[in-house]
């Protein structure tokens, strides 16, 4: 077990998923999508997997993608912890996650301006 993530784009709800990137244990990435996930108004209740975001697929625009290139950029995620996390995501970021991430925000936008929508989900 662990923190798997996805990217992924859609052309419709019943359309099959596109994915854009996958992640594993990228714990600040996590955190930063379930931050950005809150101040879209969103909570987790009971019924989501328990008390946590998981498996709670988050809706990414393109402001949101701005925001998410400048914390890379910047190196300024947050913290975050949880059982199944792993270690610090920054501790091999350089050499792993921030390539894959900036790749994310490529790929995303190119489906945003393709008509897709665009999404971040978990499962740990």
């Amino acid at each position: 077990m662990g923190l798997d993530q996805f990217g992924y784009a859609r052309a419709s709800e019943d359309a099959e998923q596109e994915e854009l990137a996958y992640w594993r244990k990228h714990n600040r990435l996590h955190g930063w999508m379930e931050k950005l996930w809150e101040l879209k108004g969103n909570q987790v209740t009971q019924e989501a997997f328990g008390n946590d975001f998981n498996c709670v697929p988050v809706e990414l625009g393109l402001c949101d993608l701005e925001q998410l290139e400048a914390v890379i950029v910047n190196k300024t995620m947050p913290e975050t912890a949880g059982f199944f996390f792993g270690s610090d995501s920054y501790e091999e970021y350089e050499e792993y996650h921030k390539e894959n991430d900036l790749n994310f925000i490529e790929n995303a936008r190119k489906a945003i301006a393709d008509g897709k929508k665009v999404y971040y989900d978990s499962w740990w």
